[in-house]
């Protein structure tokens, strides 16, 4: 068997794995432990070798010292009750509209997601804050659920994010261009999901109900009480943009400073320390071995020549770049239901890329490769949303067990088509992801 027909042999051998519950960490590096020394026809002295190496140089890296940073930003955030000031200053201003306070969760949470970096991280905190009064407001179980679990998703698209971040490491962009080109498209989701909400509860009335207005001085005193969060993302993005410091270092300030404002707030105590730290170091060590296992399946693949045969091929049938990309993204689609999002990056952006840049879209090679990382990340996630295992969807429902799972099903499909017009938006015009950059 050819080094290229191991490659193609692989994938299938992977999905069984991972459909067999192997942790996808594990099962890549399996498959590639095991493809490696099939390559190297059954020698184990150089897959040893490429074990040691790969290993060293996966966890020595400086780039990927951003991620235990950003995490633990965004563990400071969780536990520090800055969850539940965003949602005050966002119902304050909205929530005596019909959906509004609905429409304050999505606020809250894009505004989470600006200091938290993680879908689940968001959906789960948030849904903490928010599902006690959208139930006290009248709001329908699964209308509820729907939101929380949308709403979770702009935790991993509104800069800083830890997927962009290995996104950026993979494909060898510019980390701050790929924070900044993420914010445009952010704000539309945020925007979509808001528009998504007001359409539904005027076709679904009972679905929600309304609250008594706030007085004006207490909308902008529960809006004062967000200072904390507003600074830290001025300072950790805008600092990173204009050059002030490295990706790294800002993550290192962002998680100094979430951690003080947790500490001026009174949240912050040895208790809350302690578990900050703990959850930092767990999430960092499950990334980093998905990242490790990734390295060494990758290194497989290249050495099999997988990704350039599919480049080849793919530009030799005369296709399409626009057909290309859109199979590509239905396949994020589909898949992302089934598998996390940072796994998919991992597995599918060395297959995927070289394919990409091959192709004539009419933009530079770094426009190409920021483009195509928004896309694929939007898509990513509108899969934690999609029925029938969207992640998201079970982290809400878990919190909610009162509600049905077939409630929340119906209500996200509104939240899913909004997405999905999002995504043709950002195919057909570019420019809208690329607008902020220099």
């Amino acid at each position: 068997m050819t080094n290229l027909e191991l490659g193609f042999w692989s994938f299938p051998v992977l999905l069984l794995m991972i459909f067999l519950r192997a942790p996808i960490g594990l099962a890549m590096l399996l498959c590639g432990f095991g493809g490696w020394y099939l390559a190297m026809g059954g020698n184990p002295t150089p897959l040893l070798s490429k074990l040691k190496s790969e290993t060293y140089t996966t966890f020595s890296s400086y780039s990927l010292s951003i991620i235990p940073m950003f995490l633990l930003m965004g563990q400071f955030a969780t536990l520090s009750g800055m969850s539940q000031a965003l949602f005050k200053a966002a119902e304050s201003f909205l929530g005596h509209r019909r959906g509004g306070v609905a429409m304050a969760a999505v606020g809250a949470c894009a505004g989470f997601g600006a200091i938290c970096g993680s879908s689940l991280a968001t959906a789960a905190t948030m849904s903490k804050v928010a599902l006690p009064e959208l139930r006290r407001y009248g709001y329908s179980g699964g209308f509820s659920t729907a939101t929380l679990a949308a709403g979770g998703t702009l935790g991993i698209l509104i800069p800083p994010s830890v997927i962009l971040v290995i996104y950026a490491i993979l494909t060898e962009q510019n980390i701050a261009k790929l924070f900044l080109a993420a914010f445009l498209p952010g704000v539309l989701a945020a925007i979509g999901y808001v528009i998504t909400i007001s359409i539904y509860v005027r076709l679904n009335p009972k679905s929600a109900g309304v609250r008594p207005a706030v007085p004006m001085g207490d909308r902008f005193k529960a809006l004062a009480n967000t200072w904390p969060v507003l600074v830290i993302f001025f300072v950790v993005v805008g600092g990173i943009y204009l050059g002030w410091f490295t990706p790294t270092e800002g993550a290192a300030v962002g998680a100094a400073g979430t951690g003080l404002a947790a500490l001026l707030a009174g949240s912050l105590n040895w208790a809350v320390l302690r578990e900050s730290l703990m959850g930092t170091a767990k999430t960092t060590g499950m990334i980093f071995f998905i990242v490790l296992g990734a390295g060494f399946y990758n290194g497989f693949l290249a050495l099999s020549g997988v990704p350039q045969f599919m480049a080849d091929w793919v530009v030799g049938q005369g296709y399409s770049p626009w057909f290309v990309l859109v199979v590509i993204l239905v396949f994020y689609l589909v898949f992302g239901c089934l598998m996390d999002s940072l796994s998919m990056i991992l597995l599918t952006v060395p297959i995927f890329f070289p394919v990409i840049s091959a192709m004539d879209f009419g933009m530079s090679t770094e426009h190409l490769a920021i483009w195509f990382g928004i896309l694929v990340l939007i898509v990513v996630e509108v899969g934690l949303i999609t029925p029938p295992v969207g992640m998201n969807l079970f982290i809400i429902n878990s919190m909610d067990r009162e509600t049905p799972m077939t409630e929340t099903y119906k209500a996200v499909m509104y939240f899913v088509g909004s997405d999905i017009v999002r995504v043709i938006i950002l195919v057909m015009f570019p420019a809208i992801t690329l607008f902020l950059l220099p």
